[in-house]
């Protein structure tokens, strides 16, 4: 049992369920997929003002990478997209690189040509290509060390010449053989093309996919142990600064403590009632049995993506996991806004418009753009929302033949469409409360059921909602295999069984 703070109450209760059902894996990770993540700052996971806690969090922060590895069943590395295109890096790199290619492509145009640089992108090119063999292949990679021997080709060049084409065109058939399916068309281009300094160019940049292509493989394939190792890691990590800091889990425990009030505050306000002959008296409700350690977590990892918090502290558990959770509760904001959006346009455009997948996916990307900012701006961005797809409602009835819309039906949709920018919005609140019990599903049920029963309303941010769901059930599972010895032991010290104060002996 891992060690933490002094219990409030050390009276034990019964047991709860420690063996958690494991979620289906994810089909749809794209945004997670990516490695350039930034290391988050000590401000955005909570407000520590000494160097210790700013300690813990940089401490904590490190095992996000694996974490996300671990969690993220189509983690795929990408290309670096850090930098924006407009950005003064980015400027530099690209006048740094294109420099380059017009130095080499100086030296070959010399008598006679110079090819100090082609040696140096052949050493290169040779190390990248033994590089992506597997280890049995040493027959392969004999081969290569033949034929790109940069002593003999050094000598060639000492004696007049060196030929690039031949060069090129045997590392080009080498990466058809060795390259990835995805790969292909990309190396028959290289074949199409004659200057020899575009086409070096061109094999540097196939040869980084080809690269970027084996660390995936790699990741796939340890990906099993990687997971297991993940987690323990992370425990004996977050174990060794429990031990330094024995108030680490104060927020967990403030945390889980409201999840259980709101769980048994829930069961207490649940009619209950005898039903007699044409008469119902209210029966008395006995003091609900303790929620299970898997009801507890489930009722906290909803309220941290479903609801509204103000400046309440993280737990620490989730530290590393604050940013996503954080980013899941933005997108299921905007989603609730689209699929109310929708739902409204619909009733105004006879059915007939939102049977062609293509106008509902111009709607919704319409919609998507204008409603970037709702989270500070939600007036205005519905504004944006209700001009633009009342007009496109208007002319879509218009194009397909049908009667347009009068002036008060146009009138009408368009305060409808604004309106969802109030919280209270009744359309609204209907899409979160089935949002919020599709999540809730995805947790008890799993994802393949909760997908085979998708509820009503939101079937047109199916893909959308899926994926995120995908998401939110992976990482709340890798959190409660490496946490759930913590949270087990919280939760002995906030349940305690009814009554066993006033009769022990107390009969069955």
């Amino acid at each position: 049992m891992p060690k933490s703070k002094k219990a409030t109450s050390k009276k034990d209760f019964k047991k709860s369920e420690n063996e958690l059902q494991k979620p289906e894996t994810s089909r749809q990770n794209q945004e997670d997929n990516k490695t350039s993540s930034k290391v988050r700052s000590p401000e955005d996971h909570l407000a520590f003002s000494t160097e210790e806690d700013t300690e813990t969090v940089s401490q904590l922060s490190k095992l996000s990478i694996a974490q996300k590895i671990a969690i993220t069943q189509k983690f795929v590395v990408e290309e670096e997209d850090d930098l924006s295109q407009e950005s003064s890096e980015r400027k530099f790199v690209e006048r740094m690189y294109n420099a380059f290619w017009d130095h080499l492509k100086e030296q070959l145009s010399k008598t006679p040509p110079d090819f100090s640089c082609i040696l140096e992108l052949l050493v290169n090119i040779k190390q990248i290509l033994v590089s992506l063999l597997l280890p049995r292949q040493n027959r392969l990679r004999h081969e290569i060390e033949e034929a790109l021997n940069i002593n003999l080709l050094r000598e060639e060049t000492e004696r007049g010449g060196l030929d690039v084409p031949h060069l090129s065109s045997y590392i080009i058939n080498l990466m058809a053989l060795m390259c990835a399916p995805i790969r292909d068309a990309a190396v028959q281009e290289l074949g199409a093309i004659k200057d020899p300094v575009q086409l070096l160019r061109g094999i540097f940049q196939v040869l980084g996919l080809m690269k970027m292509d084996m660390v995936n493989y790699s990741i796939h394939n340890i990906r099993p142990y990687l997971q297991e190792q993940s987690i323990q890691n992370e425990r004996a990590q977050f174990q060794e600064l429990l031990d330094k800091q024995p108030d680490l889990l104060d927020c967990t425990t403030k945390w889980m403590t409201r999840a259980v009030t709101d769980l048994i505050t829930s069961l207490r306000n649940t009619p209950s009632s005898f039903s007699g002959l044409g008469s119902s008296i209210p029966a008395p409700k006995p003091d609900p049995d303790p929620p299970s350690l898997t009801t507890v977590l489930y009722q906290g990892y909803l309220t941290l993506v479903l609801k509204d918090h103000g400046i309440e502290e993280f737990p620490e558990t989730l530290l590393t996991d604050k940013a996503r959770l954080q980013t899941m509760k933005s997108k299921l904001r905007h989603l609730t806004v689209l699929a109310s959006v929708l739902l409204v346009a619909r009733s105004f455009s006879c059915g007939v418009l939102f049977s062609s997948p293509d106008f509902v996916d111009k709607l919704k990307a319409i919609t998507k753009d204008l409603i970037e900012e709702f989270n500070s701006k939600p007036e205005e961005s519905m504004l944006n929302v209700s001009e633009q797809v009342s007009q496109e409602i208007h002319q879509g009835l218009q194009d397909t033949g049908l009667t347009a819309l009068t002036t008060e039906n146009r009138a009408s949709l368009v305060c409808q469409l604004r309106n969802i920018a109030k919280k209270e919005n009744c359309i609204r609140i209907i899409i979160e409360q089935r949002i919020h019990l599709f999540l809730k599903c995805c947790l008890i049920r799993g994802m393949q059921e909760s997908l085979l029963d998708f509820p009503g309303g939101l079937l047109f941010i199916e893909p959308e909602l899926a994926e995120l769901g995908w998401k939110f059930v992976n990482l709340i599972h890798h959190n409660q295999l490496v946490f759930n010895p913590y949270y087990a032991e919280i939760l002995k010290n906030i349940i305690s069984p009814p009554n066993e104060d006033e009769n022990d002996e107390k009969p069955v």
